[in-house]
């Protein structure tokens, strides 16, 4: 993580992301039972040598022309997004001023007491408890039901889980690095794999929301007007500016 400055000279928290050769792989179609369709551009990135993949995902890659990848993950879209296989995405598929939701596996804590893992608060620190103040206390079983219950908030692992952290704010993107800058922390160790995808919640909140009232020029973020397609690509990013930074608000 690092810092930025706004234009009102607040200083916030920042984390930089960077991709590492991001290319499309396949676009995928498939016909559910009640005959909907479900479409997805699937995207891998971050090279790796080919004598620690395995022969099928070598014939995958070799069938879309890319090199073999460590991370393959797919996107749902609409019938219309479907991006041409080889693409290679850029920073700039994402917009300043966008929401977005970081997916990745939380740092691993260990066993940890019910203190830690769910806030309890403990036992009493004087008067009554002897060398007991953060154990849990009773889990609540009688005769009746004789048992604990499925679920019950207990000492465990801790951490070491998919998390989503949702709602970030891109307030800056540089093409040339490929580097992401996102307001806020992400779950994760340091260099970790994390997914980017747009904010499911908020961002598709705000477009309908919008789109309802006729505000048609707030559905993407200030100051766009409409995206070229396939957005995001390296051609793209050679007619744009290499750093672009998000309007700054008021809070």
């Amino acid at each position: 993580m690092t810092v930025m400055w706004d234009t009102h000279g607040v200083r916030f928290p920042v984390t930089v992301l960077q991709l590492e050769n991001c290319q499309v792989t396949a676009n995928i179609k498939t016909v559910r039972d009640d005959q909907s369709e479900y479409h997805a551009v699937q995207v891998a990135s971050s090279d790796k040598p080919e004598k620690s993949t395995t022969k099928q995902m070598l014939g995958h890659f070799r069938r879309a022309g890319v090199s073999p990848k460590r991370i393959v993950k797919e996107f749902p879209v609409t019938p219309d997004a479907h991006v041409p296989v080889g693409t290679t995405l850029s920073a700039i598929h994402f917009v300043p001023g966008q929401f977005v939701d970081v997916i990745a596996k939380s740092i691993g804590k260990g066993f940890q007491g019910t203190m830690k893992r769910w806030n309890f608060k403990g036992l009493r620190a004087s008067h009554g408890v002897s060398i007991s103040h953060r154990s849990a206390g009773s889990i609540g079983a009688h005769q009746d039901p004789g048992r604990v219950w499925p679920g019950k908030k207990m000492a465990g692992r801790l951490g070491g889980e998919r998390i989503t952290t949702q709602n970030l704010v891109v307030v800056r993107v540089d093409s040339d690095l490929d580097l992401i800058y996102v307001r806020g922390c992400v779950p994760g160790v340091d260099d970790a794999h994390v997914m980017v995808r747009d904010a499911k919640k908020k961002m598709t909140q705000l477009a309908q929301h919008n789109s309802a009232k006729g505000l048609f020029e707030k559905i993407l973020p200030k100051g766009l007007t409409g995206l070229p397609f396939p957005a995001g690509t390296k051609e793209l990013a050679q007619v744009l500016p290499p750093v672009i930074v998000a309007p700054s608000t008021r809070v």
